[in-house]
């Protein structure tokens, strides 16, 4: 069965810089994910972008890309990473404008569509105690989670580099297994198959032993030059999980079932944009091209959530 070899080039946003380079000059990837944001990085990045409209991005995208795209697009790996952060615009540029200097032909596609700070509702109550969210002070950032459906455009148009704002982690990794393997994400089994994935690789080291280290109990070798994973992954959502040879940590059965609780703590409780516990049990939930969607309404009644 053919498979489709994705790596882990990054977990956050201070992550190393260096086994990204090493996985795309070794691991015979097709794809990389940098998966650097999270809520308080993109709080943070539209803390920026407001003190200059040209801010918000990672600001470590130009030392990361510097370094990884001149080795990833020579040998045909697509890179893929969220670090548009607050501003994928501006981001999308910056790649741009960083391959003509390295002179480096590549397409690069943006993703934008998450920053819904416009459509906020500042007098409706918060869901942790009821009181209005505009009561709180002066509200900086609401970024929805985009999936793996909001990606794949760029991909099928042909990008070598696809720059994301907010797109669900694991979506990340999807979208591009999708592409490539022809999966059909209105399929809740291939859209969970590759949403594990997707979390297993997300976090990078950690896979590979870095919270999974406790000395003297899970004694984890070589941390400092932690190597990070990659799956090669089968069209019916199968995968097997590796690292490159002689790099640092461990990877076996412990440490992808720690990952794994990690990422979705309760698996009767779990939902992305592309993937739900609980729609097959669900007669009243929608269907789309990513799969679940939010129950539908009580009559008269307009959707939450």
């Amino acid at each position: 069965m053919r498979t489709v070899r994705i790596g882990a080039g990054a977990g956050f946003a201070g992550d190393r810089l260096e086994p990204a380079v090493e996985l795309a000059e070794r691991a015979g990837l097709a794809d990389i994910v940098l998966e650097c944001l999270a809520e308080r990085t993109i709080a943070l990045g539209q803390g920026r972008r407001l003190e200059d409209p040209d801010a918000g991005f990672d600001p470590r995208l130009v030392a990361r890309f510097e370094r990884l795209l001149p080795v990833a697009l020579a040998r045909g790996v697509r890179v893929i990473t969220n670090m548009g952060a607050a501003n994928p615009s501006r981001a999308g540029r910056v790649t741009r404008d960083l391959l003509t200097r390295l002179g480096t032909p590549a397409r690069v596609g943006v993703v934008t569509g998450d920053d819904v700070l416009d459509r906020l509702d500042l007098d409706a109550p918060a869901c942790e105690d009821g009181r209005p969210l505009g009561a709180r002070g002066e509200v900086v950032s609401a970024n929805a989670y985009l999936g793996a459906d909001a990606v794949l455009p760029a991909l099928e148009a042909g990008a070598d580099v696809v720059v994301t704002g907010r797109v669900a982690d694991p979506s990340l990794f999807l979208a591009p297994l999708a592409q490539r393997l022809g999966f059909d994400l209105a399929d809740p089994g291939l859209a969970a198959a590759g949403t594990l994935v997707g979390h297993l690789l997300e976090c990078a080291g950690q896979l590979t032993g870095g919270y999974f280290a406790d000395p003297g109990v899970k004694d984890v070798p070589g941390l400092a030059e932690l190597g990070f994973p990659f799956a090669d992954v089968a069209a019916d959502g199968t995968a097997v999980y590796g690292k490159l040879p002689g790099t640092g940590g461990v990877l076996d059965r412990a440490t992808v079932r720690e990952q794994l609780l990690y990422e979705i703590t309760d698996p009767t409780a779990y939902r992305t944009p592309d993937a739900c516990s609980t729609c097959a049990a669900s007669p009243s939930t929608r269907w789309g091209p990513t799969g679940c969607r939010w129950p539908e309404p009580a009559a008269g009644r307009a959707p939450t959530g």
